[in-house]
């Protein structure tokens, strides 16, 4: 006597509901991956400037001086094109170029952009600076920390550290991009020291750094991150 075929098993809706968790997860991360590689828009980066000048040139006759100096972010953006090796090594330097660096400067914080070309395709990538003015047994201390702010309104200890082409990403991220920044650093000793080193005050407003050497600081000043 034959066996009867067994009746279909019932699929319950919790197949259902992660095969449309796993879709929207991949959608998610679809569009995650696009926006990143959309490099952002840097049209409102200010890239020119009335009067140019050299910018290691201006800190040095404010400090000799002694009197505060305005670099506007065209300026800066303006020194940066025309002093900056442009060159990326290593063994894919036929394949990643780095095209230019831009400042963009805002209220209380800047951001530092590296425009590239991968395997022909353009992408920017960037890192948040913010300055904290502190006190310590030794005097005053001016800091750079790599962050721009709370990533999340609701969770002010993850803090966004730049962007990933459109996207912006958590500080550990950065980590990723470091020795790029570490190298773009070393290309301006002279500048960072007299910028970040020697003058006592500095204040990033929209478009504007502003540097005040009337109170010294010591050679304590220079960001840990790099």
């Amino acid at each position: 006597m034959s066996e009867s075929p067994a009746p279909p098993s019932k699929k319950s809706g919790g197949g259902c509901l992660s095969r449309l968790l796993r879709t929207l997860l991949l959608v998610g991360l679809g569009t995650g991956v696009y926006f990143i590689s959309q490099p952002q828009d840097l049209s409102s980066i200010q890239t020119t400037a009335l009067v140019e000048r050299d910018v290691k040139t201006a800190l040095t006759l404010a400090m000799q001086s002694n009197l505060p100096v305005t670099l506007t972010e065209g300026e800066i953006n303006r020194w940066l094109a025309k002093t900056l090796t442009t060159k990326q090594g290593g063994l894919l330097d036929e394949k990643i170029s780095l095209d230019h660096v831009y400042v963009r400067l805002e209220n209380e914080r800047a951001e530092i952009i590296m425009a590239r070309h991968c395997f022909g395709y353009p992408f920017t990538v960037s890192m948040y600076l913010t300055i904290e003015r502190s006190f310590d047994a030794k005097g005053p201390l001016t800091t750079i920390h790599p962050t721009g702010g709370a990533y999340v309104k609701d969770y002010p200890q993850l803090s966004i550290g730049g962007r990933f082409g459109q996207v912006p990403v958590p500080q550990g991220f950065l980590y990723l991009v470091l020795p790029a920044y570490k190298k773009l650093a070393a290309q301006f000793p002279e500048e960072i020291d007299l910028a970040l080193v020697k003058m006592a005050k500095l204040r990033i407003e929209p478009q504007k750094l502003i540097l005040d050497p009337r109170e010294t600081l010591g050679n304590r000043g220079m960001p840990t991150n790099f």
